[in-house]
């Protein structure tokens, strides 16, 4: 087995503390900081020649690096070691009887699998196996058959699992109602094929391959956001829109341990056919009803107006079974301006896409996540330009962009993707200019 020193990890008690002493007196730059979902803790790399330091802040009280500080203080937490082949590292720690933390590799930091050696066997230092490079897809070891998580998305994945991250108080969950597809170019406006194709493969029809993915918001109510393309439609519809929900929103749901009669509240970011389209069911008898019976639904005036008087322009969007017999059901509240509509969750108009569409902004703990829905249908879309043909109101979705992106910028918000087929969701950042997005592990 062969390894090279990758980073040494610091537990920090007081981020800016230690975030002056490494920057400021040391001169040293610090990188993005990267938040580990899974494990309630960022990671704030700090480059040292070849190898880095690692300051890890916890952000949740249960973070295991919350408890390190709480028993031992702040200090050196563990060393990195960066191997090729983590399952080779791992079977040959096993077969000279290494005590490990982890039989098998897990998401970590920096789009890499990781797994730790118990400090006996290591003489008192706790030991993190690093391989890096990776995607985001579910494989199999051509070895030993063990199951691979990998992080970043290769180009025309789709990962349709439940995923869970913690946001001070409140616990968001990325589903997923299955998958779609739209034609390409239309799903990225004025920009060339050339460009958007490297992002989004396209079928012989020219679609790419999309995802619906409500997001659930556990706080002082249940709420979902929005709710996918529903099971209503069939046959034709779905061999125009290449619908795959061979998993959907009944799957995922039940995986993260709900009910459609756990849902307080339905927020609408918009009531195109993508997003409303499983806010109601038809029983069998053939009758429409609302999918969450105890809930209500939360929609904007200004969209409930347009979708129950479309025009041409945007009729093909709105499907009414979809709502109306929300209304007729008494489960429709509908609101005027933005406002909290649960504590920690408030709406914010954001116009383009629709004249009345809007995102969610969820914030617990001093901090922030973003429902964007078809502000941001996909990372793709991070970049200015890059705006959906389908936009209604173009120039109000740059701006409604250009001003989202410096705020979330600025306060690190994570940010939940309405449509992209691997990333549920993740973090901007701005660098030289360009704007890019960077994955959050849920």
């Amino acid at each position: 087995m062969k390894a090279v020193l990758d980073h040494v990890g610091i537990a920090v008690k007081d981020l800016p503390a230690a975030l002056a002493f490494y920057r400021d007196a040391l001169g040293l730059e610090i990188e993005a900081p990267e938040d580990v979902a899974s494990e309630r803790v960022r990671a704030h790399f700090v480059p040292v020649g070849e190898s880095k330091l690692e300051l890890l802040e916890a952000t949740a009280p249960e973070s295991p690096i919350a408890k390190y500080v709480g028993k031992r203080g702040p200090g050196l937490h563990h060393i990195t070691l960066r191997v090729e082949d983590i399952h080779a590292a791992l079977s040959h720690l096993k077969a000279r009887g290494a005590r490990l933390i982890d039989d098998q590799p897990r998401p970590g930091a920096e789009d890499a699998l990781v797994a730790f050696v118990h400090p006996a066997s290591a003489h008192g230092v706790l030991v993190e196996l690093k391989q890096s490079g990776l995607v985001v897809r579910q494989a199999h070891h051509e070895r030993d058959h063990a199951p691979t998580l990998t992080l970043r998305p290769s180009k025309g994945e789709r990962v349709d699992r439940v995923q869970r991250f913690s946001l001070g108080d409140m616990e968001l969950i990325s589903l997923c109602d299955g998958f779609f597809g739209l034609d390409g170019g239309t799903m990225f406006g004025v920009v060339p094929k050339a460009m958007w194709s490297t992002h989004a493969p396209a079928d012989e029809d020219n679609r790419i391959t999309l995802a619906l993915r409500p997001l659930i918001v556990r706080g002082a109510r249940t709420m979902i956001i929005d709710a996918g393309l529903g099971d209503k439609e069939s046959g034709k519809f779905h061999q125009l829109y290449a619908v795959d929900r061979t998993r959907n929103l009944d799957h995922t749901l039940a995986e993260a341990g709900l009910s459609p009669e756990d849902i307080d509240i339905v927020l609408a970011s918009h009531l195109h056919l993508g997003h409303a389209g499983g806010f109601t069911v038809r029983d069998p008898e053939g009758r429409v009803r609302p999918r969450f019976p105890r809930a209500r639904y939360v929609v904007r005036r200004g969209e409930w107006a347009d979708a129950t008087h479309p025009h041409e322009r945007n009729r093909a969007g709105y499907l009414a079974d979809n709502y109306v017999p929300l209304a007729e059901a008494g489960v429709l509240q509908l609101v005027d301006d933005d406002q909290t509509i649960m504590p920690g969750v408030k709406v914010r108009r954001t116009g383009g896409h629709t004249m009345h569409h809007q995102m969610a902004l969820i914030e617990s703990g001093g901090k922030t996540a973003a429902f964007v829905a078809d502000l941001m249908p996909t990372t793709a879309h991070a970049p200015d330009q890059w705006i959906m043909g389908y936009d209604l109101y173009p120039m109000d979705t740059l701006g409604a962009k250009q001003r989202f992106a410096m705020e979330a910028v600025a306060k690190n918000v994570l940010v939940f993707f309405a449509h992209d087929p691997a990333v549920a969701a993740g973090y901007i950042r701005e660098s030289d200019g360009k704007r890019s997005v960077v994955p959050a592990i849920g």
